[in-house]
């Protein structure tokens, strides 16, 4: 997470370089971590808690760091999972966007066309 640290002193003490601290509890273990937005991490944190918990539950290992890679595994399934749905979304809506141009470069002819002919009877 290359947003999230561990709290340690910013470079020269410069309190505007500072990130918030906030503690937080996963799977029973308290991480002190540093970001830009606490609420934020406390709901992530929230997540990753709540994901090794349903790992826990469904198998029937107790080694943490087993549920937490299965966990991370689970993550990252889900993550794939909406990249792909972005990734086909934002095909659709590309493909509509192109379509809605044309249809309104076509419209627009046809105004012009419309437009353009009482001026030739007036002429």
């Amino acid at each position: 997470m290359s947003n999230y640290s561990n709290p340690a002193p910013e470079a020269n003490g410069n309190p505007e370089q500072m990130s918030d601290a906030v503690s937080v509890e996963i799977y029973d273990q308290v991480y002190h971590l540093r970001g830009s937005d606490p609420a934020y991490i406390e709901n992530l944190a929230a997540s990753v808690d709540a994901k090794m918990r349903t790992v826990a539950q469904q198998g029937t290992t107790v080694d943490s760091l087993r549920v937490a890679v299965l966990a991370a595994l689970n993550i990252a399934d889900e993550l794939q999972r909406m990249r792909q749905r972005y990734e086909s979304l934002s095909g659709s809506v590309q493909a509509s966007e192109v379509s809605m141009r044309s249809r309104a470069g076509s419209l627009a002819g046809m105004l012009d066309d419309i437009l353009v002919e009482p001026t030739r009877r007036a002429g």
